[in-house]
């Protein structure tokens, strides 16, 4: 088995490939994408900023949702903990079924341009 990288620009080009998928997604919402792949590609921008800080890593979703708010706390990035909430209810709303999801509540567009934001962010600050 692989060791996973301790690269933080392996990160940006998973978090961009994920990114892809979400701007594919968000145009007439395609909720099930939009909640995975948002998710994911917001993940690894913290992923990417936390290793670029020194930080380690964490691998579950609520704890990346923390060291996001970390970092927006010591270097300045946006706090997306709000957003990878959000889009982590979709993820599993569409999935899983198992959590309420009210498309009126939300905006794919809003969502999608609030991603490619911490994006640019994350990928100056690394």
């Amino acid at each position: 088995m692989a060791a996973v990288s301790n690269n933080p620009e392996h990160f940006l080009r998973v978090a961009e490939q994920h990114l892809k998928k979400v701007r594919e997604a968000w145009a007439e919402p395609d909720w099930s994408d939009l909640g995975t792949y948002g998710l994911y590609y917001l993940e690894a921008l913290v992923r990417a900023a936390a290793l670029k800080s020194g930080e380690t890593p964490i691998r579950t979703h609520w704890g990346k949702a923390d060291q996001a708010a970390n970092l927006h706390k010591k270097h300045g990035l946006p706090d997306i903990t709000d957003l990878l909430q959000e889009l982590n209810v979709v993820r599993k709303a569409m999935a899983y079924g198992d959590e309420e999801f009210d498309k009126s509540e939300y905006d794919a567009e809003d969502i999608a341009h609030q991603g490619e934001d911490y994006y640019d962010k994350v990928s100056a600050f690394v």
